[in-house]
């Protein structure tokens, strides 16, 4: 090698030098940075995994929310309800109150009615025991209208006397028996007698205070054997209620005579 070309050789190795040098120093930035660059990569995985995971409780978040909003709504409907459902109760309640007070009141009534009715009944065994003892003191006749079933003024006055000689007596038995003419239905006749026997019936036990216990009542209608109905004054006659008290005699005990 020549002096001449020593320059160039020198060159050659300085850039030779220069590269290498510069080889050497990417290598060893490479290196150095290489663990920053996996540490810088694994820091960005975990925060894409972490922000996965904070869009998942968010959304877990926005669901409980919602759930917790249904819930609550459940909770105010069912409460709704069973505040209704309590007040229903409450009223049925005071419903089956009312309903068994009245079931004890006509207990009551029902239990009185019955001893009434246990005292009536022996005291028609008794009337019953002792009727063939029973005489036939007086007989009143009470008379109506043409299809009439109201008692006038004179008739009333009739019952006013028979019920003061009834306030004498202890044993008696009133007989109260309605007729009516021929004229018309048979059904309408015997329905006819009947109101008529009940007008007589009730003058007596409201106007007098005589006991149903002491009276008998018959509507007989038009079919009676006696029964004359050929003349206006023979169905005049027919139109009446009988009314017979009978007074029990015991051995001639009963006196009181109301003939």
């Amino acid at each position: 090698m020549t002096l001449r070309h020593a320059p160039v050789m020198l060159g050659a190795l300085a850039v030779l030098a220069l590269a290498s040098v510069g080889c050497a120093t990417k290598k060893h930035v490479r290196e150095a940075i290489a663990p920053v660059q996996n540490q810088v990569n694994q820091t960005q995985s975990q925060l894409t995994q972490t922000q996965g995971q904070v869009s998942s409780l968010q959304k877990q978040t926005d669901e409980q929310k919602q759930a917790i909003g249904d819930l609550d709504r459940q909770v105010a409907t069912a409460d709704e309800k069973a505040t209704d459902a309590a007040k229903k109760a409450a009223e049925a309640a005071e419903a089956a109150a009312k309903a068994n007070a009245a079931a004890t009141e006509a207990g009551q009534r029902a239990e009185t009615a019955n001893n009434n009715a246990q005292q009536a009944q022996q005291g028609v065994t008794r009337i019953e025991q002792n009727i063939n003892n029973y005489k036939l003191m007086t007989t009143e006749q009470v008379y109506f209208g043409f299809n009439q079933s109201a008692l006038s003024k004179a008739e009333q006055a009739k019952l006013d006397e028979t019920a003061q000689k009834i306030g004498g007596l202890k044993n008696y038995v009133v007989e109260v028996a309605g007729y009516a003419d021929r004229t018309g239905d048979k059904t309408y006749n015997r329905e006819l007698s009947r109101k008529r026997a009940d007008a007589v019936v009730h003058y007596l036990a409201v106007q007098h205070s005589i006991p149903l216990r002491s009276i008998r009542e018959l509507g007989v209608g038009s079919d009676f054997p006696e029964a004359d109905n050929k003349t206006a004054a023979a169905r005049k006659e027919n139109r009446r209620v009988d009314v017979r008290i009978y007074t029990l005699d015991l051995g001639g005990r009963e006196s009181a005579d109301l003939r």
